[in-house]
């Protein structure tokens, strides 16, 4: 007898939600903190119904301060408990960067294996939403250049809870970014019953032998556009969602432009530093010899995101992202 798993038609971020639900009720020791994520459920919501449900000994509000909550959260950690700290942008967590790089990421390190800090920070990013200065910064490069933490970053409401609960279970510290412009763009169906999604591993989204198209988070549906541009010019295109940024899946990037023979890299953060840079020394190691044209990268410029009325403009389009896709078939 098949048993069919029963699903709802969630937004991104309600997934995220009914991730903490599931871990809430299954794990005592899990507890959910930060700056208003109690009494008004976080600034967008995502921790909404939670205190009420699950008291405020294991969802509560925190002092303004992203040191303290992290600096917090690795103790209860390394104390038995699971936090998911919630960090209200990613642009916010630049004083909360010591006590992740010094402590969460080097514990087990530090301590050869007697401590680990199963400690997951909820940070919304990216432009697009036309927030005021600082609350549209995407610097996941930031994270993943440390050893011993991980980096996730879902682009729908199926991948977002089993990546989540994932996130959770793991005994090491694990960055979740939430693409700010996907949070209630779209529905899809969850499983209501628990799940996960291996972290490290991308997917296929859509499938196609002239060039691959890889991206992550909010770029996921801006070069799916662009694929579907390409299609209706004859050019068939494999489009990867990352889903994890560190560690990344080597062998699906690989796999895919040695069949292909072209590549185009889309994120929306500056090209300098940005992790489109390892995504090309990945493929120079894997399969250099495979490749019929120079990779491309679409990325956002090395200028801070600019104020709400410009913020488009540095952001990738499916215009952009189509262009460089021409670029690499034409060479």
């Amino acid at each position: 007898m098949i048993t069919i798993a029963k699903t709802k038609q969630l937004t991104l971020i309600q997934a995220i939600t009914d991730g903490m639900r599931t871990m809430l009720n299954e794990k005592e020791e899990v507890v959910v903190l930060g700056e208003d994520v109690g009494k008004n459920g976080g600034v967008f919501r995502a921790t909404d119904g939670l205190q009420e449900e699950f008291g405020e000994k294991r969802v509560f509000d925190t002092p303004l301060s992203e040191a303290g909550i992290i600096g917090s959260s690795i103790g209860m950690a390394i104390n038995g408990l699971f936090p998911v700290a919630e960090i209200q942008f990613l642009g916010f967590i630049y004083p909360a960067y010591e006590q992740i790089m010094t402590h969460a990421t080097r514990m087990r390190y530090r301590t050869k294996g007697a401590f680990t800090v199963p400690l997951v920070i909820r940070a919304p990013y990216g432009a697009g939403v036309r927030a005021p200065e600082i609350h549209s910064d995407s610097m996941e490069a930031l994270f993943t250049h440390m050893p011993g933490i991980k980096v996730v970053c879902p682009s729908n409401p199926h991948d977002a809870k089993g990546l989540l609960i994932s996130a959770i279970e793991d005994p090491d510290p694990v960055l979740f970014l939430e693409p700010l412009r996907l949070y209630r763009a779209v529905r899809g169906d969850v499983p209501e019953e628990k799940y996960e999604i291996e972290i490290g591993k991308g997917k296929y989204l859509r499938e196609g032998d002239d060039a691959t198209v890889i991206a992550w988070g909010a770029m996921v549906p801006v070069a799916m556009k662009a694929a579907e541009q390409a299609a209706d010019k004859g050019i068939s295109c494999d489009v990867i969602d990352l889903r994890t940024l560190y560690p990344i899946d080597k062998a699906i990037i690989a796999e895919s432009v040695q069949k292909t023979g072209r590549c185009v890299v889309v994120h929306e953060a500056p090209a300098t530093g940005g992790l489109g840079n390892d995504i090309i020394s990945i493929i120079n190691d894997t399969s250099f010899l495979y490749m019929k044209s120079p990779i491309e990268r679409v990325t956002g410029a090395d200028v801070h995101v600019p104020f709400w009325a410009l913020e488009e403009h540095n952001i990738p389009t499916p215009a952009r992202v189509t262009d460089a896709i021409y670029k690499v078939i034409h060479f």
